[in-house]
């Protein structure tokens, strides 16, 4: 029985199901966390949020959408609809749109699409209850010229782990319904550049990891989220699901996501999206519900690699309250206005896992690639294991969950531990736990020493760093080439940034993507070369079904 915990377990971790075996280059494969990834959820205990009202949800909003007609939004779909921002704004600049219709166009489409019907994708948890007043207060500001960054006026989602005043900070759990909070760093980073919150998209609760077997984008406070590209049949990527899933269906202009392993890359990949997955500090990570202080991280997640940048660039700051914070004084922060650029694969070197060329979609990306001039390296994964990872997070998670309650919590929460949180859920566990909460009670059973925990977490890293910089350093290349979040488990222990991007559709209809890895700090780079290779390959399609 233990084996097949220790093995459901590390399924949780990845946040992301994959058919293929040994789809990682590995020989021994069992050593990579995101190689386990293979069970398929297809059949749900929960679909509908038992906790989510949706008269209430809307109410606030009847009397200013009551004139937001059919004929309105069909008028404005082809100036909204897959595009970019430069090109939204450019639209406002030229006044074909409005902030303020914008933000309609989208609450339209979450009205329409997200919930009690057909359709239903249960991606958005809450909306915030001011954003067409604050977007009209954009289309005043603009007529004063006070737009300084792209990313003004544009509505975006923050996945339900991200304090922000405007809406509760649930992280798909009961026990936090109504952890009221102030901005996390990043959120007010987003507002002073003029950024308009729209509300919060569902989540795998606690970031996956808490139930164990559980189907990826289920909360008990969000219900189940769908993926757009097949519903009940493809799988949504976790656990910044309906971050991935709302892009996807054109909910917001972007979504800002968070990573653990894989977290971003998942969800971003399965639902036909970009996802940066940044150098872990680069992003503040205070205000935001942990999993481990040690690899967490926000990240942006969008339809195309122009939105990613502009939004990771409208995140950045020095937060000196993470003792991770990267200060980039000294470093280029240039990640969208002069940094994308379709040539910028010429001559430059990427490690291919042999053994993943099997994959068509990835070996027809490598084509793409090599078209724009990379020079591609056949590598073999490194036989490197990652012992003791599902323990790194148990450890962190018993010390970051109380220290984020008693830090950026609402201060009524009743409950200051991961153990008064699974008894708090023993109260009703059908509603609050229908998959259990194995993951949580392992956290609350591990222990170590400091030197124990020191001793892991040095491994790990040291480990992960081994399986990129030996084969970026035998074979000179500027980055390796992965699928989805394959090697996320690596990238996250070695706090290495990867940026995935739409490469093409399964057999199936299942969405894939090609993922780039880098070094620390590379984000600039991965992001040209993202750029370049979507520019080549133009592999997004919308899902035929919401449009």
């Amino acid at each position: 029985m233990k084996p097949i915990l220790f093995c459901l377990s590390f399924m949780i971790v990845c946040g992301c199901k994959n058919p293929e075996k040994n789809n990682t280059g590995s020989e021994n494969s069992s050593t990579d966390i995101s190689a386990i990834s293979t069970k398929e959820f297809t059949e749900f205990k929960v679909l509908d949020s038992k906790y989510i009202d949706q008269s209430k949800l809307w109410k606030v909003f009847d009397e200013d959408l009551a004139e937001f007609s059919e004929d309105l939004y069909n008028r404005l779909k082809p100036l909204i609809l897959e595009q970019d921002i430069p090109t939204i704004q450019q639209h406002i600049q030229d006044r074909k749109l409005s902030y303020e219709n914008l933000t309609k166009f989208y609450l339209y489409r979450i009205r329409a699409f997200d919930r009690e019907n057909d359709l239903s994708l249960n991606a958005v948890i809450s909306l915030n209850p001011n954003v067409i007043s604050e977007a009209k207060q954009r289309d005043i500001a603009l007529k004063n010229k006070m737009r300084k960054h792209p990313i003004f006026g544009m509505p975006i989602l923050l996945k339900d782990n991200i304090n922000t005043v405007d809406m509760p900070t649930t992280s798909g759990a009961v026990v936090f319904q109504n952890n009221n909070t102030k901005d996390a760093y990043i959120v007010e980073r987003l507002k002073d550049q003029g950024a308009l919150i729209l509300g919060k998209a569902n989540l795998s609760e606690w970031a996956y990891f808490f139930c164990g077997d559980c189907p990826s984008g289920y909360s008990a406070i969000g219900g189940q989220t769908l993926n757009p590209y097949g519903r009940k049949t493809i799988d949504t990527g976790g656990s910044s699901s309906g971050s991935g899933v709302a892009v996807a269906t054109n909910f917001c202009v972007a979504a800002v996501g968070t990573e653990t392993s894989g977290s971003i890359l998942s969800p971003a990949s399965q639902n036909s999206g970009v996802g940066l997955k940044p150098t872990v500090g680069l992003l503040s990570r205070s205000g935001i519900v942990p999993i481990s202080s040690t690899l967490d991280t926000p990240g942006p997640m969008a339809k195309n690699v122009t939105d990613t940048a502009i939004l990771l660039d409208a995140m950045l700051g020095f937060d000196d309250k993470d003792p991770k914070a990267v200060n980039l004084s000294a470093t280029s922060k240039d990640y969208y206005e002069h940094n994308l650029n379709e040539q910028e694969l010429l001559n430059r070197r990427f490690g291919v896992f042999k053994a993943m060329l099997e994959d068509t979609l990835y070996a027809n990306a490598i084509s793409d690639l090599k078209s724009k001039g990379a020079v591609i390296v056949e590598i073999a994964a490194e036989k490197i294991e990652l012992p003791n990872f599902l323990r790194l997070l148990n450890l962190d998670m018993k010390n970051d969950l109380p220290n984020y309650i008693k830090a950026s919590g609402d201060p009524k929460l009743t409950v200051t531990s991961v153990e008064d949180i699974i008894v708090f859920n023993k109260k009703d566990s059908i509603a609050m736990m229908p998959y259990g909460q194995s993951l949580f009670e392992g956290i609350a059973a591990d222990t170590a020493t400091e030197n124990e925990f020191w001793d892991i977490k040095n491994t790990l890293k040291t480990n992960g760093k081994l399986f990129f910089d030996t084969p970026l350093q035998r074979h000179r290349l500027d980055g390796i080439l992965s699928i989805n979040n394959y090697h996320a488990g690596f990238a996250a222990v070695a706090e290495y940034p990867a940026v995935t991007v739409p490469m093409g559709f399964t057999d199936t209809g299942a969405p894939k993507g090609l993922t780039f890895i880098g070094r620390p700090l590379s984000e600039a780079a991965l992001l040209s070369w993202a750029y370049a290779f979507e520019q080549a390959s133009k592999r997004r399609i919308a899902p035929k079904n919401y449009n």
